[in-house]
């Protein structure tokens, strides 16, 4: 067992196996563990790249034990459903596994000089100091997919993870304690963004953040780092459609509307919050989604027979009731949901019934402004050309799907959609830790989270000249009449 009897909530410091981390609240705490990542970069860096990945190695062997115990930790603080909180697990254990393979992997390049006898390559190194800022929708696997790619890279990281699931990232800190990592290397504070956040992000010692979390507090975050000269990753918001052309198969494309749109509660930056629909197959689809939906069940996540598990807390509830009077007020039309879910016991927890909004035109700003919640909006097209248009017409760009047996316009959608993620037949929710993550527009800043691009992040590349010609040659003269 992990260890059960570590409060989150203690002022007092903890050592793990070495790892040191403290609830961290105030200015000067803060400064102690950039202090400490600060001491340990020194020697972290200098140690080995594929040492270091056995590190991570042994962090995902780890949470390969603990999976369970960790996913019903998940589910009763965070309140996703079981099975998609093994999946948050098995998104840390799949990362873990193959960041540890990057550490053989940290490649440079070779390239001839213009010169004779000279020798010209390039090497990546580290950044130092990382802050991560991390949500609450994904409390072990978003962690394990900043802080898994930094270390292998030599950096020394400082995790912030939302006040709404602390002991989440407590018990991820333990794991990576009991694989034997040296003191200083991971640290953990506890606060809320506005006071713990702001703090990290302004600290002068502080080399890069990486954010995710809604596109007005990422603005914040990157206007500080820019003012400040620090790297900064940002991974921010979505409005993410789903498109159903009229040669679609139905029933694929309703599994895939279902999972996009109320997985996790559609707590998700990738869920499907917009279903773009042709008009030949919109009202039969329409009439098969509301009858899939309102089978849905809800109920706790740690219920094994649970669909729809609670929402967060009681201010995002409150948000997507705002919105569904900002939807009755603009003159969408509530087919099914749209209000609290009081039945029995769920009137003791923030449950909000899966809604579809019809009839919702793409000025409304229910087609315009993530909600957060488990609602969907029906969009008619009458050809794919429109389509396009519409996917296109928001300020995000995260992820984006079509349904489509024509694979002319599976082609054209591959190339004409912007988004960072667009899938064929699939879902708009699903990405897999080998491939790159993260949108343009608002979504992001142009970085992306997973696969080799988390390398880029993580590294700054370093250019070295070896000049072996035992005489001064100056490049682009001596060479040139």
């Amino acid at each position: 067992m992990i260890c059960e009897n570590l409060s989150i909530l203690s002022w007092r410091s903890q050592r793990l196996g070495g790892l040191f981390f403290q609830s961290f609240f105030t200015n000067a705490d803060v400064n102690q563990a950039v202090e400490s990542a600060r001491k340990a970069y020194q020697t972290w860096r200098k140690i080995p790249a594929p040492t270091r990945a056995e590190y991570i190695f042994r962090v995902g062997e780890l949470l390969l034990q603990h999976k369970e115990e960790l996913a019903q930790f998940i589910s009763r603080e965070m309140g996703k459903p079981l099975t998609e909180a093994r999946g948050d697990i098995q998104e840390g254990i799949d990362c873990a596994f193959y960041s540890a393979g990057e550490g053989r992997r940290l490649f440079g390049q070779t390239t001839p000089s213009e010169m004779p006898n000279k020798f010209a390559m390039t090497v990546r190194t580290p950044i130092g100091v990382c802050a991560l800022i991390t949500p609450w929708n994904f409390p072990i696997a978003i962690p394990c997919w900043k802080a898994m790619p930094a270390l292998v890279c030599g950096n020394t990281v400082i995790l912030k993870p939302a006040e709404e699931t602390p002991a989440c990232a407590t018990k991820l800190v333990e794991i990576f304690a009991l694989s034997g990592l040296p003191d200083g290397v991971f640290n953990l504070v506890h606060g809320v963004g506005e006071e713990v956040g702001k703090a990290l992000v302004e600290h002068p010692d502080v080399n890069l953040v990486s954010f995710t979390g809604s596109s007005e507090t990422g603005s914040q975050v990157g206007e500080i780092c820019g003012r400040t000269h620090k790297r900064v990753c940002l991974e921010m918001g979505g409005k993410n459609a789903q498109i159903v052309m009229e040669d679609a198969d139905l029933e694929l494309a309703l599994d895939g509307a279902i999972w996009g749109a109320f997985g996790t509660t559609g707590q998700r930056c990738t869920a499907t919050s917009r279903l773009i629909l042709h008009h030949d197959i919109k009202a039969k689809f329409t009439k098969m989604l509301c009858d899939r939906t309102s089978k849905l069940r809800l109920g706790a996540g740690y219920n094994v027979d649970t669909e729809i598990a609670a929402i967060i807390n009681q201010r995002q509830l409150e948000r997507v009731c705002k919105y569904m009077d900002i939807a009755r007020a603009e003159g969408a039309n509530i087919l099914i949901g749209g209000e609290i879910a009081a039945e029995g016991n769920l009137k003791d927890g923030y449950f909000f019934k899966p809604t579809i909004l019809d009839n919702v035109t793409p000025q409304m700003r229910v087609a315009r402004e993530e909600i957060f919640g488990p609602v969907v909006a029906l969009m008619e097209v009458k050809s794919f050309e429109d389509a396009i248009a519409i996917i296109n017409d928001t300020n995000y760009g995260l992820s984006s799907s079509i349904y489509t047996r024509d694979i002319n316009k599976a082609f054209v959608a591959m190339r004409d959609i912007e988004a960072g993620i667009t899938y064929i037949n699939g879902p708009t929710i699903g990405a897999e830790v080998h491939l790159p993550f993260g949108g343009v527009k608002q979504t992001g800043n142009g970085h992306r989270e997973a696969g080799s691009a988390a390398i880029d992040t993580f590294t700054e590349w370093k250019t070295v000249y070896v000049d072996f010609s035992g005489s001064l040659q100056r490049a682009q003269i001596d060479n040139r009449e």
